[in-house]
């Protein structure tokens, strides 16, 4: 069985998240995903998720290509994580794009192209201006 890890915040659930997710699983038959803590989240973007954890840890739950959620703490901690969840693949965003190669000697590293034209950031920009 192939173990396949991933990690966002996943707020404001979007087609890009999704299709990230589905790639993903599509690389293997076990898909985990770390979710951003609300404090993670603003240590890496400088301002907390519109949804609350348990809100996003629920939704990802109910995707039948989730297999597993659990909370990342740190992005230091992702070597532990994917020795936890026993880990074959861990995939990333493109815009993560050589940040974690270091990770190589515990799993494969694969970088996957975001879905053009979609982010929460620019959701959230969409929605103040309307």
């Amino acid at each position: 069985m192939k173990r396949v890890i991933t990690f966002g915040t996943f707020d404001v659930f979007h087609y890009g998240h999704l299709l990230l997710l589905e790639r993903a699983k599509a690389l293997g038959d076990h898909l985990a995903v770390g979710v951003s803590s609300d404090e993670l989240n603003f240590r890496k973007k400088g301002r907390h998720p519109l949804y609350s954890l348990e809100e996003r840890l629920a939704i990802l739950s109910a995707l039948r290509v989730v297999d597993r959620v659990f909370i990342e703490e740190s992005l230091d901690l992702k070597k532990d994580y994917i020795l936890a969840e026993e880990a074959d693949i861990l995939v990333m965003g493109n815009d993560w794009e050589g940040k974690f190669d270091h990770l190589k000697a515990y799993c494969d590293v694969v970088y996957l192209p975001r879905t053009p034209s979609i982010s929460t950031t620019e959701i959230i920009e969409r929605i103040k201006l309307s």
